[in-house]
């Protein structure tokens, strides 16, 4: 269990208050890139041995191992057919609540770039692709002059790298989707198997990995598994950038070691707003469950807050106070689930819609019990084993699920006169 001071952070203890990023020369001062020139010494199997060893989760949502998703990607030789292989860095950020990745981006661009360079060598990849959605321009131009300092400077040995522009959209989260926007098609996902490691982008073995989750890696190098792992309170390795937003003093992104507390974070944003009395919290963005106060001191990490009954996801808690309403808050993710959804399987098509207008007329006060009903069902069969082709259902209905659990009373409550915080209002 370690406290860390703000200038030994490893992944913002770097970053200036202005968020202007670092020259080359200056990065190197720092201590930038000797990471590259330590991982470039070891085997790829010695690089992954490495970050398994630190137990870096990925940071994108999921959290699944790193290292257990670089192991899928074939040796060279072992593919079919020539061409290259490929590393995508995801920084499409478009989850409701979620800004830690813009930080890294525009702040910290050649921390992205060392870890892209080790992750690439990891993964025997001869190309590499930061997507950053087309908002963050600041990033996209931070990442492009990171880019070519580096190329002037040699440092990118025989890697291939640019910087794609996206033009946003929440469902590439989904790693084939993104896969499918950049080849030029509708962003869909894939039918998987194959996965992305045996045929992904063009059909070439790919990787895809967060922002957070390559900007780790030069740490793992530098600083060595065990000392990385020992940054975290819990058994998943590292620190992680808690995004605090809603119903807080002051709205912040916090790095902290993994497994800090909602208690912890919150007191660290000046406390609760509104009344200053904890309604209820989403531990991982738009597309998580709620938890109640007696959940202030669960351990955040991806363990312990499935074992809540919710999920970690980015790590970028949305407060409430006892003076917000759930239901508007659900609505609200709702209207922007409805329209990001893909439209490729009837469930999300035309579920997610359904259960927006259904959450519109609650808090309108034009519901009747017999849309309650329906709202019910639609959480139900779109949860985590409904019936749509992906994830993002089940994303969508994680936070009407559980509010339906825990604020029903609430919900019945709008079916006479419409949300009542807003009659008290």
């Amino acid at each position: 269990m370690t406290d860390l001071k703000p200038n030994t952070l490893p992944l913002t203890g770097r970053a200036r208050a202005d968020r202007r990023p670092h020259s080359l020369a200056e990065w190197q001062a720092l201590g930038g890139y000797r990471a590259v020139e330590a991982a470039l010494k070891l085997s790829p199997a010695e690089v992954v041995a490495q970050v398994a060893a630190a137990r870096l989760n990925g940071r994108g949502g999921a959290g699944f191992p790193a290292a257990q998703k670089w192991r899928f990607m074939p040796e060279p030789g072992q593919s079919p057919g020539a061409g290259p292989s490929y590393l995508i860095v995801n920084g499409d950020e478009m989850e409701p609540g979620a800004f830690k990745d813009r930080l890294l981006l525009e702040a910290l661009p050649h921390q992205v770039l060392e870890g892209a360079i080790i992750a690439a060598h990891a993964t025997h990849a001869t190309e590499a692709i930061v997507l950053i959605r087309d908002v963050y321009r600041p990033g996209i131009a931070a990442m492009e002059h990171a880019i070519q300092e580096a190329r002037t400077a040699g440092l990118l040995g025989g890697l291939t790298i640019r910087v794609h522009p996206s033009a946003g959209r929440y469902i590439v989260g989904e790693e084939t989707a993104l896969i499918e926007a950049l080849e030029g098609n509708r962003a869909v996902p894939r039918k998987r198997p194959p996965f992305p490691a045996a045929s992904g982008l063009w059909g070439r073995p790919t990787t895809v990995n967060n922002v957070e989750t390559i900007s780790l890696v030069p740490h793992v190098i530098t600083m060595g598994p065990e000392a990385f792992s020992g940054l975290s309170w819990t058994d998943e390795g590292g620190t992680k950038l808690y995004g605090v937003s809603g119903r807080v003093k002051r709205p912040q992104l916090i790095e902290a070691p993994m497994g800090t507390t909602a208690r912890e974070l919150i007191e660290r944003c000046g406390g609760v707003s509104g009344n200053g009395r904890l309604l209820t919290f989403q531990p991982g963005g738009g597309a998580t469950g709620f938890l109640g106060p007696e959940h202030l001191d669960l351990p955040l990490d991806f363990g312990h807050v499935a074992k809540a009954g919710s999920m970690f996801g980015t790590g970028t808690l949305i407060v409430l106070d006892e003076t917000a309403c759930p239901i508007g808050a659900v609505a609200r993710h709702m209207r922007f689930y409805a329209r990001e959804s893909c439209g490729w399987c009837t469930p999300c098509r035309e579920g997610l819609p359904w259960a927006s207008r259904i959450l519109d007329a609650l808090e309108a006060g034009t519901a009747s019990a017999a849309d309650l009903d329906a709202l019910r069902m639609i959480a139900a069969e779109g949860g985590p084993r409904g019936r749509a082709f992906c994830d993002l259902m089940g994303g969508a209905m994680a936070p009407l699920a559980s509010a339906l659990a825990r604020f029903g009373d609430r919900f019945e409550a709008h079916l006479t006169g419409g949300c009542p915080q807003r009659r008290l209002a």
